[in-house]
């Protein structure tokens, strides 16, 4: 069945994956990517780039009349957020970091649900919760309960540990993190791309909300991976 994306971080280093792996998926309709600015535009004639002003208080109703042309074309539509910091997060008071990643993913998963979307896809990190000492961890836990909150019929969590092929990654600390099993290790940025495609492509049709870590997202990259050379 053919579905349509709505994504908020589309041309950041994981969103960028992501976008790449719905360009490679036969039964994506339409990416539309919501940009503070206009990029070199994606070579796919099933994408295009939406300037938005995420710091304009109407963003979030924006965001829900894009939603609701969507929704009107009568397939179905997810709406995803791959917005992130990296590295850079170690410059950012708590503050900063709480409007990006609570006051801008939180708008625009808000603008998401009144236009008529009903499932969610959030990129977030290893470990997150409210309750961490650690601020970016504590941040992290912060935006998914903020998204949690606005009730999508599905919303699926992504918590990669280590991002290989990531700018904001270095490569040393890439290899180091292929020798920890588990979530807390390395997994490829464009895997993370293709299980973001495969919740997509796989219909999501279990409710509630599910958590993928790197085993998970590897397991779906390998299935969204096979499904695309169909």
């Amino acid at each position: 069945m053919a579905f349509r994306v709505l994504i908020a971080g589309g041309t950041g280093q994981v969103g960028a994956a992501v976008v790449r792996a719905l360009a490679a998926e036969p039964s994506c309709a339409e990416v539309v990517m919501v940009n503070r600015r206009a990029t070199s535009p994606v070579a796919d004639a099933r994408a295009r780039q939406v300037i938005l002003d995420t710091a304009d208080a109407r963003f979030p109703a924006e965001v829900t009349e894009l939603a609701q042309s969507m929704v009107a074309r009568g397939d179905p539509v997810y709406g995803a957020s791959c917005i992130g910091v990296g590295k850079g997060s170690m410059k950012w008071s708590e503050a900063e970091l709480k409007a990006l990643e609570i006051g801008v993913v939180g708008g625009f998963a808000r603008g998401c649900w009144a236009g008529g979307i009903t499932k969610f896809s959030l990129l977030s990190a290893v470990g997150s919760t409210a309750k961490s000492r650690f601020r970016y961890v504590r941040v992290m836990g912060l935006k998914e309960e903020a998204v949690r909150a606005i009730g999508f019929q599905r919303l699926a969590i992504f918590r990669p540990g280590i991002i290989a092929g990531n700018a904001h990654t270095p490569g040393y600390v890439a290899w180091l993190g292929r020798l920890t099993p588990g979530p807390f290790g390395t997994i490829e940025q464009d895997d993370i791309g293709r299980a973001f495609v495969a919740e997509f492509a796989g219909g999501a049709d279990a409710n509630g909300v599910v958590y993928f870590d790197n085993g998970a997202m590897r397991r779906m990259s390998r299935r969204s991976f096979s499904q695309a050379g169909r």
